[in-house]
């Protein structure tokens, strides 16, 4: 079996199609040939050895990815959930050595797998389960209530977008800030109040809302510099694990998507909120297995709009 992975941390051409072990569905999982691995953040902290920062015995060669959409190919004993052979399925993958998404088949636990959406391509499936679930993670620590106002950093990009469309389903007031050529797609998304991006954040906010938001999701890792814009006693919470010093009574958290690995109930929610139209899947590009480098660059370099996406029903030619 073909995968694309790296045997040592660097730039993005480290990346490289290798051949590992095969795989079988054992009990309560399901095994999935798959077609598509959007490109995220995180794959670029383990691709590029920041995550030995964090993982000192982090393991070479190594399999990245956390999102998947294929086709199920065979499921386990016991497995309860409705995915049968032959579904059109997506899924969040938590890493660990070979066993992450770019690679052409691989077994999941069955709460972790839920049938894609409805007249949705691979690619564009997969840019949803991690990121999706993220957001919705956020939101959840946030506790805010309909009516209230939640602000959001890197709104264009996948994880506020999410937050964004998640929150106004919620019934939420959002506010975000955005330079001149994202400004139209905000407005897409359903941003209520847009602020030009650039210093002084918080001041900004509070041109808007005086005493402040209720919460902020911070996908743009603006951390304390966006502390002020909440209110007393509000929620702070930041994708990175940024927690600021205590203040305010703000309740401050970081938003860690594997507490959400396995939660099926959240997926589908996920895939039903999609088919609703509630939540929009953004595909930047798609790369083939062996131009995943390409992908990892755009990335890094940063602005895309959306996930980039590899084309793994080419690596089972």
């Amino acid at each position: 079996m073909r995968a694309v992975g790296f045997k040592e941390f660097g730039d993005p051409e480290v990346l490289e199609v290798m051949d590992i072990p095969e795989v079988s569905a054992g009990p309560g999982e399901i095994r999935i040939k798959n077609y598509a691995s959007a490109v995220n953040p995180t794959d670029i902290v383990s691709r590029s050895g920041l995550i030995s920062q964090f993982r000192k015995d982090f393991p070479l060669p190594s399999v990245p990815g956390m999102d998947i959409s294929g086709i199920v190919d065979q499921v386990g004993e016991g497995v309860e959930t409705d995915i049968s052979i032959g579904d059109k399925v997506m899924g969040m993958v938590i890493p660990n050595e070979l066993h992450g998404a770019y690679r052409e088949q691989i077994t999941l636990n069955q709460f972790a797998v839920v049938k894609a959406p409805e007249g949705y391509s691979f690619a564009e499936s997969s840019t949803l389960p991690m990121n999706g679930l993220t957001a919705r993670l956020s939101l959840d620590l946030l506790n805010l209530n309909k009516g209230q106002v939640v602000a959001v950093t890197g709104g264009p990009g996948a994880y506020g977008g999410y937050v964004i469309q998640l929150a106004k389903a919620d019934g939420l007031t959002v506010i975000a800030d955005s330079n001149e050529n994202d400004i139209e797609l905000l407005n897409e998304l359903g941003v209520d109040h847009i602020i030009p991006r650039g210093e002084n954040f918080s001041e900004k906010i509070k041109e808007v809302f005086p005493e402040g938001v209720d919460g902020i999701a911070d996908g743009a890792l603006l951390n304390e510099k966006a502390i002020d814009a909440v209110k007393d006693n509000g929620s702070f919470t930041s994708v990175r694990g940024f927690r600021g010093e205590p203040q305010r009574n703000i309740n401050f958290t970081t938003t860690w998507v594997i507490e959400y690995d396995c939660d099926f109930d959240k997926l589908d929610k996920l895939r039903q909120q999609v088919e609703e139209g509630l939540i929009s899947l953004r595909v930047a590009d798609t790369v083939t297995p062996e131009n995943a480098f390409e992908a990892h660059k755009r990335l890094d370099a940063g602005g895309t709009r959306g996930r980039m996406v590899i084309n793994l029903s080419l690596i089972h030619i």
